[in-house]
C-alpha cells in the first residue's frame, strides 16, 4: 500500500488504510450518500449519474439505508449552519465528497475543504461544478491530524463522521488550533453505546476499516472535548425512528418516520436514555489556546 505524492511525511499505517476505504468507495459513489438510499422523495439529485457502479454500491454502502431517518439530525446541522456562513471563512473538516462545503458555499460562505484522500477531493471539485460553486469552494488533500492552516484561520467548522477515523486529542488539537477565538465548530457523530446498532458495526466489516469500529465515540469524549474547548454543548437524535428504515421505499415511510421522530424527540431529552441515540451533533466553542 503505497503512500500518495502529497504528503511530506510518512503517513501512519492506519491512515493508508484509511486513504484505501476511501478511494474504494469514492470510486463507487461520488456524493450524496446520505441521500443515496432512501425513499424517492428524500433521493439526492440525479441519483443515478452520482452512483458509478451500482453492484459494489449495494456491496460497500448498505448501511446507506439507516441515513434515511437522519432527517432530522440533517436539518439540525443545516439549519446551525445557515445562520452562520454568510460571509464566513469555513472549513468542512475531513469532508469526504464534499456536500457540507457545498452547502456552506451556498449559503454565503467562503468554504473550504479538505480530506486525506486525493479521489474523494477529484470528486469535491467536479461536484463544486456541478452545483455551481466552483469559485466559492475549495478542495484540498490534507491530513485531518496535520492541517496546513495558520492558526485561527476560520469563523466556522463542520465535521461529519469523521472523528472515529482520527485520533481524537490530535484531532481535537486542530480544531482549536485553526478555528477563531470566536468561531464555533460543529460536529455530527454516531455513538457506541447501542448494543444492537455495534453489534452491526461489528458484523460488517467490509463497511469500514477496524480502526473505525474501534474508535466510534461515546459520551466520554464529550468530557474530553472540555479540554480543548470551553464551551460543549450536544444534542441526541435517532433512537426509535431507526424502526422505520426497512419502510424507506414504500408509501407509510415518511408518515412513520414523522412519529417516530416526535418519540424521539421527548425519550431523547433524557441525557441518559440519549447516549444509546444512533447519532449526537456537539458543538464546540471558546477554544482554550
Amino acid at each position: 500500500m503505497s503512500q500518495p505524492s502529497t504528503f511530506r511525511e510518512p503517513l501512519e499505517d492506519r491512515k493508508l488504510k484509511e486513504i484505501e476505504h476511501s478511494r474504494r468507495r469514492r470510486s463507487i459513489l461520488q456524493g450524496y450518500e446520505r441521500q443515496s438510499d432512501t425513499n424517492v422523495a428524500d433521493e439526492a439529485t440525479e441519483l443515478e449519474t452520482l452512483v458509478r457502479d451500482r453492484e459494489a454500491f449495494e456491496e460497500h454502502f448498505s448501511n446507506m439505508k439507516f441515513y434515511s431517518v437522519a432527517k432530522e439530525s440533517e436539518q439540525y446541522l443545516h439549519d446551525w449552519l445557515r445562520t452562520r456562513c454568510q460571509g464566513a471563512r469555513t472549513l468542512d473538516y475531513c469532508c469526504g465528497n464534499g456536500e457540507n462545503a457545498l452547502f456552506m458555499a451556498k449559503a454565503g460562505a467562503d468554504a473550504t475543504g479538505i480530506d486525506i484522500s486525493p479521489e474523494g477531493i477529484e470528486n469535491c471539485r467536479q461536484n463544486a461544478i456541478t452545483e455551481g460553486v466552483k469559485d466559492k469552494a475549495e478542495f484540498l488533500v490534507m491530513d485531518g491530524e496535520a492541517l496546513d492552516f495558520p492558526d485561527n484561520n476560520f469563523d466556522v467548522i463542520a465535521e461529519y463522521g469523521a472523528l472515529h477515523h482520527l485520533d481524537y486529542d490530535r484531532a481535537m488539537s486542530e480544531l482549536r488550533r485553526v478555528i477563531k477565538p470566536g468561531g464555533e465548530i460543529i460536529c455530527v457523530e454516531a455513538l457506541r453505546h447501542n448494543p444492537l446498532i455495534h453489534f452491526y458495526r461489528k458484523r460488517t466489516p467490509n463497511l469500514r476499516t477496524a480502526w473505525e469500529v474501534d474508535h466510534i465515540l461515546s459520551v466520554s469524549h464529550l468530557a474530553r472535548a472540555r479540554e480543548y474547548f470551553g464551551k460543549v454543548e450536544v444534542k441526541f437524535f435517532h433512537l426509535a425512528v431507526l424502526a422505520a428504515v426497512p419502510f424507506r421505499k414504500t408509501k407509510v415511510f415518511g408518515p412513520l418516520r414523522g412519529v417516530l421522530e416526535k418519540i424521539d424527540s421527548v425519550l431523547l431529552r433524557n441525557q441518559l436514555i440519549g447516549k444509546y441515540a444512533w447519532i449526537m451533533v456537539f458543538t464546540l466553542a471558546n477554544p482554550i489556546k
